[in-house]
């Protein structure tokens, strides 16, 4: 197992790592909107997802793959009156159409609008 650290993504808020790439896949945390360069989070729906699209890349690429070579996503949403919006801007990074699980979730950390974890080849 090797643990995936990148500077290029937030770092943990908690006792996980970003990823891990283990016996041919790497496997995500969940990845929230908060820009790593300062911290900020962006406001709506759109902005936030491409951020935490931005995030997910960013420690694939650090694992040494990419957005092209996920084939499993969880996706949390704080509301589900968002989905449309959110899938905008999903389909544009994952454009091989992984398997998805998509559900709404009562809160997530530092209030966000959403969370993105993802599951590719190494």
């Amino acid at each position: 197992m090797e643990v995936i650290d990148t500077t290029s993504a937030p770092g943990a808020i908690g006792p996980y790592s970003q990823a891990f790439k283990v016996n041919g896949a790497v496997v995500t945390s969940g990845q929230i909107p908060v820009n790593p360069a300062d911290g900020s989070v962006p406001e709506g729906i759109a902005a936030q997802a491409e951020q935490s699209c931005k995030n997910v890349a960013a420690i694939l690429e650090a694992a040494g793959t990419g957005m092209e070579n996920v084939y499993k996503t969880t996706c949390f949403l704080a509301d589900m009156n968002d989905f449309a919006a959110f899938n905008e801007v999903y389909a544009k990074f994952f454009v091989s159409k992984p398997a998805r699980s998509c559900v709404a979730v009562r809160t997530l950390p530092k209030g966000v609008l959403c969370e993105i974890e993802a599951i590719a080849t190494a």
